[in-house]
């Protein structure tokens, strides 16, 4: 699953996401989902997340569902 649409993104899954920062490299951060931020059911860059560790950015790919 690659993180665009809103109905496959939970709390506690683990993804990688890309940081705001990380854009223009394509860095992507691992780590387990804790607020879901992206109202819409889908969005095309990937819905917008916040981790459990603080970092925001938008899914890239679901690596892991509960």
């Amino acid at each position: 699953m690659n993180g665009t649409k809103r109905i496959d993104v939970k709390s506690g899954i683990r993804v990688l996401i890309e940081l705001k920062r990380d854009q223009r490299s394509g860095k992507l951060t691992e780590g387990i989902v804790k607020d879901v931020l992206t109202n819409s059911p889908h969005h095309h860059h990937g819905i917008k997340v916040r981790l459990r560790n603080g970092e925001i950015g938008r899914i890239k790919k679901i690596v892991s569902s509960k």
